[in-house]
């Protein structure tokens, strides 16, 4: 049985605080295990949840300040202590190439893990992967930074009341898929009669960054957006000096762009309460909206079913 869901290890900013640690992400996406900016303390916020480092398939970085990366080493000794026998891929920006040698090799251990380094090199890249696409976009920060965003391609959903009018059944519905058409009973029955269009679903990651046309771009229709939203609207000129958003800003981007759930974090450690950014993203998004706790799991929604018509 598929499983589409978000794993929290870590909701803080640039520092940790008594109930907040790190950054860190793990996106169970089918037979896809993403580990997003895994911050410092990830390795062990894992043995918190059912994930283990066995399970992961690619880890994603966003840029090297390190509340997004410093669980790096951890990780990926662990990757080498359990005998992780797949090849597991790893995304960053290329400009700091330099920064996950030095992490990577951060110290002294017997590595028979094997990573493929796929850095990332200019905005727009995508990445096939087994259940879509991966796309990243250049954010605006002060170092080089991406956010990432993994597509779904458009399916269709077989109409079981339709397919069986044609007396279409077993075997006879995979070609029909496969091929678009199918000959039978004297004529050709299409695909497009027996089904309707099934979208794919999305997931976008934002982090640090200020407000750009490529936050939007990887927001766009997002069933599930996670999303940086380091201060109130109250600190929005701090926010924007120094590249990151508000809580208000993030609930905008979700409104505009038809986020389905909204999933606010990163959160800085001048605020103990986390239901001011509740408070302040519910006046400019409707939405499901979730603030995002450590340890805590957020499901994909549900596909949209689109009617018969």
């Amino acid at each position: 049985m598929s499983m589409r869901e978000l794993v929290v290890l870590g909701t803080a900013s640039q520092a940790p605080t008594r109930v907040r640690n790190h950054n860190g992400y793990v996106l169970r996406w089918d037979n896809e295990v993403i580990l997003f900016d895994p911050g410092e303390g990830s390795q062990r916020q894992l043995l918190h949840t059912t994930v283990t480092a066995t399970d992961l398939t690619r880890i994603c970085v966003t840029h090297f300040h390190g509340d997004h990366c410093l669980g790096l080493p951890g990780t990926i000794q662990r990757l080498s202590l359990d005998r992780v026998s797949r090849p597991v891929a790893v995304h960053f920006p290329a400009g700091g190439a330099e920064y996950f040698a030095r992490l990577r090799h951060a110290s002294s251990y017997h590595e028979t893990a094997e990573l493929n380094v796929q850095p990332i090199m200019a905005d727009g890249q995508r990445v096939v992967v087994r259940s879509g696409t991966l796309e990243a976009r250049r954010l605006r920060h002060p170092i080089e930074t991406y956010g990432y965003r993994l597509i779904e391609p458009d399916g269709c959903r077989m109409l079981p009341e339709r397919l069986a009018a044609y007396g279409i059944a077993g075997p006879a519905v995979g070609e029909l898929q496969r091929t678009g058409h199918l000959d039978t009973g004297g004529r050709r029955v299409t695909r497009d009669e027996v089904s309707v269009p099934r979208p794919g679903q999305r997931f976008a990651f934002v982090m640090d960054t200020g407000l750009c046309d490529e936050v939007y771009a990887l927001a766009e229709q997002a069933d599930l957006l996670v999303i940086e939203s380091t201060f109130l609207e109250s600190e929005a000129a701090l926010a924007a000096d120094v590249g990151h958003l508000t809580a208000a800003q993030a609930a905008r981007v979700a409104s505009e762009s038809g986020v389905r759930r909204l999933v606010l974090t990163h959160f800085s450690q001048r605020y103990g309460d986390a239901a001011r950014f509740a408070d302040e993203a519910r006046e400019h998004f409707g939405g499901d909206l979730v603030i995002a706790q450590d340890l805590m799991t957020v499901p994909v929604p549900p596909r949209r079913v689109p009617s018969a018509g």
